[in-house]
């Protein structure tokens, strides 16, 4: 089946909603869709050789960057896309903004909608609206549900209709994070130091929770706390903020290409997942309430014991038995976890077990299946 996928996140960029698309394409190709990417282009557009590689896909698709102008906010993007994806037939437009619905609904597209947060602004509201009123099969996938109950509160949403909704969180590709080395190992080929390693992957933004690491670090002189990822304004500034302090134990790697991202992780003893109550993201807002972070399921995958903020949102898939659950900002519960955890292995290791055995329904491929099927009268996963 032909499937118009189309989406206002920069392609090739390091922000999450970029990757998660990137994802959740190559999901729906390898049910076996024939799937086209509309995504917006950008004068200072990133050169990446190999795109594959720098999302960690084994799968490619098509992709069509369409001038989009930056006051018209995607409006004009979402047209293109949707007369495209009618050009090409698309039996389906999967889409990540609203615009793009309510564009393909008039051109008589089924859609289905991902949600990543409420409607935002002025217009966001009334795009919903219009969405929802508009003829035509579509369907809604939020991402925790916590958000849809937002959806349900604000805009009558029924979230009883499994037809009209499915709750879809982020997921992983868990054929990238099996026969992974031991810490040491990884530690080992990567040219990290051969010390108990409490690790982190993903933004420095605002919200997650690098401060509370920091003190964590300067209390544990004896963990070596591997930061993986983040832009390198905010490398270069926590660079000079810890040499200012003498922290020696944070090692930042920068940016790691999304290949080479579970090595990193395997590279860990202990993974954190320190979000505090107000978690900034790559375009702004707070997303605390609603987040699925796609980090979690990578923990989960890597066989690795987890430290995490103690969030409602984050208890749709963490536990006390797959995860060690502390308040966002209490340094002294982080620290007595982080001490019970690094002098107990047994404890790791179940958490370990128990947090692998609950990732195996949070798969890119089981979400895209899940998103799709009983849509449309036909099968969509045929």
């Amino acid at each position: 089946m032909k499937i118009a996928c189309i989406s206002a996140s920069r392609i090739p960029s390091t922000t999450a909603n970029s990757m998660q698309v990137m994802k959740a394409c190559q999901a729906l190709c390898q049910l076996g869709h024939e799937v086209h990417l509309f995504v917006p282009q950008h004068q200072e557009q990133q050169k990446i050789t190999d795109l594959p590689g720098f999302y960690g896909l084994n799968t490619i698709f098509p992709i069509t960057w369409l001038p989009s102008q930056a006051g018209l906010h995607h409006y004009d993007l979402a047209l293109q896309a949707s007369r495209k994806a009618k050009e090409m037939n698309a039996r389906l437009a999967y889409v990540w903004f609203y615009q793009a619905g309510v564009f393909s609904l008039l051109a008589r597209i089924p859609v289905i909608l991902e949600l990543h947060g409420p409607p935002e602004g002025k217009l966001g509201p009334l795009m919903f609206r219009l969405f929802q009123k508009l003829p035509g099969p579509r369907r809604l996938l939020p991402i925790t549900m916590a958000l849809a109950k937002q959806y349900h509160d604000q805009y009558h949403v029924r979230l009883d209709d499994s037809r009209m909704i499915r709750i879809t969180p982020n997921g992983v590709d868990l054929e990238r994070y099996t026969d992974l080395p031991d810490p040491a190992s990884a530690r080992q080929s990567l040219g990290l130091p051969q010390t108990f390693t409490a690790g982190y992957s993903g933004h420095l933004y605002p919200g997650r929770g690098m401060d509370l690491l920091e003190k964590l670090a300067g209390r544990f002189t004896n963990v070596s706390f591997l930061w993986v990822g983040g832009r390198q304004p905010d490398i270069n500034r926590w660079q000079q903020r810890l040499a200012g302090k003498k922290i020696t134990n944070i090692i930042l790697t920068g940016f790691v290409e999304n290949n080479r991202l579970p090595l990193y992780q395997a590279a860990a003893d202990i993974l954190l997942m320190p979000y505090e109550r107000v978690i900034t993201g790559s375009s702004g807002g707070n997303s605390a309430a609603y987040a699925s972070p796609m980090k979690m399921f990578e923990y989960m995958a890597c066989q690795r014991a987890i430290i995490s903020s103690d969030l409602p949102v984050i208890r749709e898939v963490l536990n006390t038995s797959n995860a060690v659950l502390c308040p966002p900002d209490d340094i002294d519960a982080w620290s007595q976890a982080l001490e019970q955890l690094v002098e107990n292995d047994n404890r790791r290791q179940a958490l370990a077990r128990q947090a692998r055995q609950d990732v195996q329904q949070y798969t890119w491929l089981e979400r895209a299946r899940k998103a799709v099927e009983d849509f449309l009268p036909v099968n969509l996963t045929d």
